[in-house]
């Protein structure tokens, strides 16, 4: 298989190179770049020496000659390109938001600045978080032509820690809005550096940015009501807030969800009694039966790992692997579920999860060339 690459010298782009090049039914990379088009890719990145040696083309070369094509390019610039790739039923993967609101041009231009250019194009898009549409991906791949809308990487990991939640039932959707607050690395920002993401700026620091206005939260919003209809109770408000953290890479989220009333244990303190009182037996074996209700729902899912009792979800336990650990806890009151995700925004937030969705896309094992062991250090 060839694999094609638009935009390989940024982040997520680089990104995709090292992946792909250690995947077993990959044999050939063509790779193109705009600012460094005629150069090659082992000089912008000199850890590809010795493994991974193409010039860097024009993206109409690659197109045609590819058997798939992967897109990390700004929003609203690549429908040309998914365009040509759909005119020679050639599987894209686009990395940017372009396709993640399938046909609701109104939202995406609301929050991106930008209309479609080429609408009819959602008829062959399906939003690519496998976890959630899966067999979608599969439908449409067997049918011709597939563009696949990579999910953001803020609502991979916001999403995966709240399905089970909504599924089965075990959310209070009309008590009160769920509570995202997720902290980033600077990666996240892209390779061409603004103020905030400066060195000077961002280390020995952490800051909230976008507050009550980031891009990400109608994604989130979405799969949240897309899960919701599917365990049959209304979707949520939700309350979404990002921060930058003086890290490269991942992403932790801590997402905080009203429970039904059947699901409390209602741990209240009378007026009088002082402190808070600590957590009750009782916490602590509802939350186990909630660890088994998400380690259930994620039981086929070769990239959701829901971590044991006393384990926290931590970014350098997910470092360069295309995995999403939740840890489940619940409030010393207990009537408020908190979930803790964390994933690598370059892999499962971004390249990990454009070759998962490759693999299901051909039919390979859907570890294929993801199956590393996260660095811890």
């Amino acid at each position: 298989m060839i694999a094609g690459i638009i935009g390989a010298t940024g982040y997520a782009g680089a990104e995709l190179v090292r992946l792909l090049s250690g995947h077993p039914k990959v044999e050939k990379l063509l790779l193109s770049s705009v600012s460094f088009e005629g150069e090659r890719i082992e000089d912008i990145y000199p850890n590809f020496l010795g493994r991974v040696s193409a010039p860097l083309l024009k993206a109409e070369e690659l197109t045609a000659a590819s058997d798939v094509v992967f897109a990390s390019l700004p929003h609203g610039v690549g429908e040309p390109y998914a365009r040509a790739c759909a005119e020679q039923k050639i599987p894209y993967i686009d990395l940017s938001a372009d396709y993640r609101f399938d046909k609701d041009e109104a939202t995406f231009s609301a929050w991106y600045g930008k209309p479609y250019q080429y609408p009819e194009l959602r008829e062959r898009s399906v939003y690519g978080l496998p976890e959630l549409n899966r067999e979608k991906i599969k439908e449409l791949a067997a049918s011709g032509a597939v563009i696949i809308g990579n999910p953001g990487c803020y609502p991979t990991g916001a999403s995966l820690g709240v399905f089970p939640a909504l599924a089965k039932g075990l959310a209070a959707t009309e008590a009160g809005p769920i509570i995202v607050d997720s902290a980033s690395g600077v990666t996240g920002g892209g390779r061409e550096p603004s103020r905030s993401f400066h060195y000077p700026e961002c280390a020995d620091s952490i800051a909230p940015y976008k507050v009550g206005a980031h891009r990400h939260t109608p994604e989130i919003a979405r799969n949240y009501a897309f899960m919701a209809a599917r365990g049959g109770i209304p979707g949520p408000q939700i309350i979404f807030t990002p921060h930058l953290a003086p890290m490269n890479r991942g992403i932790l989220s801590t997402i905080y969800i009203p429970l039904v009333p059947s699901w409390r244990v209602n741990q209240t303190n009378q007026p009088g009694e002082g402190a808070i009182r600590p957590p009750s037996k009782a916490i602590g074996d509802k939350i186990q039966q909630i660890r088994d209700i998400y380690a259930g729902f994620y039981k086929d899912e070769p990239f959701v790992r829901i971590l044991p009792a006393g384990v926290f979800a931590a970014t350098n336990r997910v470092r360069q692997s295309n995995y999403c650990d939740i840890s489940v806890h619940l409030d010393q009151s207990g009537g408020t579920l908190i979930i803790v995700s964390a994933i690598d925004n370059m892999v499962k937030g971004a390249a990990g999860q454009a070759v998962q969705n490759m693999n299901i896309i051909f039919g390979f094992d859907e570890k294929s060339g993801l199956e590393l062991i996260p660095a811890l250090f």
